[in-house]
Formats: C-alpha cells, structure tokens, sequence
C-alpha cells in the first residue's frame, strides 16, 4: 500500500498525515472515487476523475485540481508491480471548526493505492429495510458520508451476502451500497434511472454504452421487489465490473445467466481495448 497526501508521497500508509480538525473527519464533509488498477494502469481514470469534480462542486467544496490528483494516482502506482488493485482518490473541504460550517483554508487530496483480490465471478445480495433518499442533499453524489452504507453492508455481511441493495423513498429499486443492479426480465437487461437516486456508476454508463448494441438493455424504474422475479441479476461495480449474482436474500438465482455472460464478455473485450475508455 502506498499513500500520498497534498502532493507528498508518504514514507508509510501508517504515518500521521492528517489533522484533527480535516473536516473529512469531523463531518464527512469530502467526496471520492475508486479507482481499478489491472496491470499497474488505473482503468478508466478520466471518467472517475470527471465524477469526482462533479461531486465536489454538488457537494460544494469547489473543484479539486485533477493534475494534482493524477501526479497523486501515478506516484502511488509507479514502480510497482500490481497485476490487479485499487485506487482510492479523497477530497475533503480541508480543516474547519468543531461543527459543521467550513474552515475554507483549502482541500486536503488524499491518494492511497493498494493490491486487491480479484472478484469472485457471482455474488449474493441482501435487499436492506433503509431506503436512499432520492431528493437528499447529497443524492448522485459520491461523498465520504459512507456510515449508512457501513451499516447497510454489517446487515448484507450477516446474511451471508457481499453487497446490500436498498430502494428508494418511493419504494423503487435503487442500487447498492457500492455497485448498480442490473436485472433480467423477459430477456431485457434493465438498470435504475438516475431518477431513482442511484449514483451514476462509471462501470454503469460503460455497460449502457457497450451493451446497447448487442443487448436490449434499458433505463426503467420499477419496485424493489422486482429482484424477486428477476430472471437474472448483475452488479456493475469498479472492482466488480459485470458480476453476476447468484442470491437475493434466500432466493436462488442460476448465475451467470445468458444475458449477464454476453455483458460480462463485451465489457471485458472493449475494457481491454483502452484503459481510459
């Protein structure tokens, strides 16, 4: 593992960086993005960093410099030998006061880059009775604001599951804690709409992009429980890319199935064809 902090390279993941007043610790109050490596090359970075502006400006706390953050990403990764990792890329609003208004005394731009296991080809998944807020605040916005998600995943982790999946306040499927759900119904490939609240995944829009082609794949909205005449389930995730899913709660699912291998053979063969897609 290697970290790196406001454009110095640390000597040890280990060692004190960060103040006691960075408003990422005392209120959440940051955004971030994760970032695959395969080969010692972060996949997709332009579209993450683009995301991470995008979350920032929502969130408030201004632009990040992204020069500085990929100076940040490639002296965490250079000299390394890492066939298969990740990336995780942090902006808090800097330090401030006990409480919630901010200091304004500048970001604090964290990179730390790791190895990581490779997924498993299926998954299980626990649908969660917390909903997200669709019309919150910080709805589409990948901020570090993540002790609901933390919760939600204990919950899926108690019922044998790797990700937790939630609805919406309407009562309509949403997404997971870290990944979007995709399903089969009829042999159409469906995801959530933005509408729902769900973030705008990067491996979301690459499968969106890639499939339509091959695929009927749309955007649609219907109730959480539609996982439960689904006829195939995947999540689209960083780490994840097309993973099927083989449980919903107690329900059984054949995995992969039909509609989620052609996914998981075309986003690998266009993935392959450019890292920064």
């Amino acid at each position: 593992m290697r970290a790196w902090i406001n454009g110095r390279t640390l000597e040890s993941p280990d060692e004190p960086a960060l103040g006691v007043l960075d408003h990422g610790l005392v209120v959440g109050d940051g955004v971030f993005e994760t970032v695959k490596v395969v080969d010692g090359q972060p996949f997709a970075l332009t579209r993450h960093l683009d995301r991470l502006a995008r979350s920032a400006s929502g969130l408030g706390i201004g632009e990040p410099d992204l020069d500085l953050v990929r100076a940040g990403v490639a002296a965490t990764i250079e000299g390394q030998e890492l066939p298969f990792g990740r990336v995780r890329i942090t902006v808090t609003s800097g330090p401030g006061p006990l409480g919630s208004p901010r200091g304004h005394q500048g970001q604090t731009l964290v990179v730390v880059t790791e190895p990581a296991q490779r997924p498993e080809d299926t998954t299980a998944i626990a649908t969660v009775p917390w909903v997200r807020n669709e019309r919150g605040a910080l709805s589409g916005l990948k901020t570090t604001s993540y002790a609901e998600n933390a919760l939600m995943v204990e919950h899926a982790l108690r019922h044998g599951a790797s990700e937790a999946v939630m609805a919406n306040t309407a009562g309509l499927l949403c997404e997971g804690t870290g990944s979007c759900v995709f399903y089969v119904l009829d042999g159409q490939l469906i995801t959530p709409t933005l509408e729902s609240g769900c973030l705008a995944g990067v491996t979301r829009a690459l499968v969106l992009e890639w499939c339509r082609d091959e695929i009927d794949v749309v955007e649609r909205d219907e109730p959480l429980d539609v996982l439960q005449r689904a006829e195939e389930i995947f999540l689209a995730g960083t780490t994840r890319d097309v993973q099927g899913v083989h449980r919903v709660d107690d329900r059984p699912l054949p995995a992969p199935g039909p509609v989620t291998s052609l996914a998981a053979k075309i986003f690998a063969r266009r993935a392959a064809e450019h890292v920064d897609p």
